[in-house]
């Protein structure tokens, strides 16, 4: 491992403005909306914030959840005081991604405590911690910088749970002097936890992916695929108007039944999936995808008379619709509990060249079909 200098991480300034660079889209002014006030440290004032989310706030959340700004709804990183905190006082960690921090700041209303905000890029704990971000080298470095040493008495950071993947705990201990305990995975067990002598239950050491947790996550999914969806809609329609004599506009709604089938794998790869993922068969993510997808599409083909289209043309869509559904459910993978790194690189490595090959098939057919309605073969 990479030794790690804590020596030249510089103290914070005793106003933790909003350090997020301007491309991330963070405003000062709605950076600081949740500050009350602050509290007086032997490091100097460490800023308080509110445990009640503002209307901003919850507004926020809305955006954040259908990604209007996934990746610059952030916090500045440093240290933040709850209540009235005191040396003996708590201290927990959590990300720069705001409703994380938002989260667990709501979770502890009522108590006097300190969280420490790592710089994870806008990223949320478990995302983070795979990434690398959420990590004993981000954790050090926040210990010093914020000059924790010298606002607490004890030696112990509670971290989420869900951030263990990235954080060394003895390397943490060795490098800043402070012991990392690891604490529930759910922010609103947190006041239990700590009630009960910082012991968690099974009941807090497991994940939970209700059908309410994937829901949630839903939009997520949706929105991407649907932000590219009007290049496929652009594509279609003018293949479908394509003639001989030049593209005619009439005969590009033609191309309407394929526009409403890339709807459809939208819907079965972005929301049915994940909706219905423990009751999928199959472990891999792109094969849930593709039988939900092939399932969707019987219907579909028969309520947009695809029999009576040419056989490259059915078999253009056949082939091409559920592979679409299953490279949108693959995308999943990476906001559940069904699957670890491993598993994903192993799905990507194994179905990125047979979305590839599938779509270039279905190119050929398509074409193929409208050289039979143009009487060439």
């Amino acid at each position: 491992m990479q030794e790690l200098n804590i020596q030249r991480y510089q103290p914070v300034e005793a106003a933790q403005g909003c350090k997020v660079e301007a491309a991330q889209g963070c405003k000062p002014e709605a950076a600081q909306a949740f500050v009350t006030g602050t509290v007086s440290t032997r490091a100097g004032d460490v800023q308080r914030v509110s445990t009640k989310w503002s209307r901003a706030d919850r507004i926020g959340q809305i955006k954040s959840r259908v990604g209007a700004f996934r990746m610059s709804y952030t916090v500045s990183p440093g240290l933040y005081a709850v209540g009235e905190p005191g040396r003996d006082s708590d201290v927990f960690a959590s990300a720069s991604y705001k409703l994380s921090f938002d989260i667990l700041r709501r979770a502890i209303s009522g108590m006097n405590a300190w969280i420490l905000v790592l710089d994870t890029n806008g990223i949320n704990v478990w995302c983070a911690a795979g990434k690398g971000t959420f990590s004993t080298a981000e954790m050090v470095k926040q210990i010093a910088s914020s000059r924790l040493g010298e606002v607490v008495d004890h030696r112990v950071i509670i971290a989420p749970q869900l951030g263990a993947v990235g954080v060394r705990a003895r390397q943490v201990e060795k490098l800043s002097g402070f012991k990392v305990r690891f604490g529930p995975v759910d922010a609103a067990d947190i006041p239990e936890y700590v009630r009960t002598g910082y012991r968690k239950t099974e009941a807090m050491r497991l994940v939970k992916f209700t059908l309410k947790d994937r829901l949630v996550l839903t939009p997520m999914e949706i929105n991407p695929a649907m932000k590219q969806y009007p290049w496929f809609a652009a594509a279609i329609l003018l293949v479908a108007g394509l003639q001989p004599s030049g593209i005619i506009f009439a005969d590009a709604l033609k191309g309407l039944p394929l526009l409403l089938l890339g709807l459809m794998a939208v819907f079965t790869g972005a929301f049915l999936t994940p909706v219905l993922l423990p009751f999928v068969p199959f472990r891999s993510f792109a094969l849930k995808g593709w039988l939900m997808g092939a399932i969707a599409l019987i219907p579909a083909a028969n309520m947009l008379d695809m029999a009576g289209k040419n056989l490259p043309y059915q078999a253009a869509s056949y082939l091409f619709f559920p592979m679409a559904s299953s490279y949108i459910a693959l995308q999943f993978t990476g906001s559940t509990t069904f699957t670890g790194m491993s598993g994903v690189k192993k799905e990507l490595k194994i179905g990125i060249p047979v979305y590839l090959a599938s779509t270039a098939a279905a190119a050929l057919l398509l074409a193929a079909s409208k050289l039979i309605d143009w009487r060439i073969i």
